[in-house]
């Protein structure tokens, strides 16, 4: 039997009974249940109690790395004037690729107008009963563009790809 010194909600203040605090609450709220694991399997017999786990070795950081190596980083985070000029170059290479890629697109798509002028029988053939000159002009700049972009992507990509392993050797 339990006593009121020993329950926390039957305690005596003034010889009046503190209330329960749980009166007045929703007792809707159901407890959650858990499934139990399934209980482990019994031990074989020469079996090891406890079996160590294969030891990883993590490395943060290569110590065999070369001091020289960091030189180029270290210039190009502290924006030495060998750092800036490194950058200058990357972007110079850069601009000059898509200036030259630039000049191709406008190249061909401005001679085709010209070629049209020039040469007004072409102009004046038809596929299917539409124009060459809408065809030429409103569909096959598309996948050109297209290509160009492709290629400007992947020349711009070596010249980053350039530039880390020279910073980096």
């Amino acid at each position: 039997m339990v006593t009121s010194s020993e329950d926390p909600y039957h305690r005596l203040a003034n010889g009046v009974r503190k209330p329960d605090p749980t009166l007045g609450t929703r007792q809707e709220e159901r407890a959650i249940v858990e499934p139990v694991p399934p209980a482990p399997e019994p031990l074989r017999a020469g079996a090891p109690a406890h079996v160590r786990p294969k030891r990883e070795r993590v490395v943060l950081a290569d110590a065999r790395q070369v001091p020289g190596r960091m030189r180029g980083r270290i210039e190009l985070e502290e924006q030495t004037s060998w750092g800036k000029r490194l950058v200058g170059d990357l972007v110079k290479a850069q601009l000059r690729t898509s200036v030259l890629l630039a000049v191709l697109v406008v190249g061909v798509l401005g001679t085709l107008p010209v070629l049209f002028f020039l040469l007004p029988g072409f102009a004046r053939f038809t596929v299917i009963g539409i124009p060459v000159p809408w065809i030429v002009l409103g569909l096959l700049p598309f996948p050109f563009l297209f290509t160009v972009g492709l290629w400007y992507n992947r020349l711009a990509e070596g010249h980053e790809r350039d530039f880390v392993d020279m910073i980096e050797n």
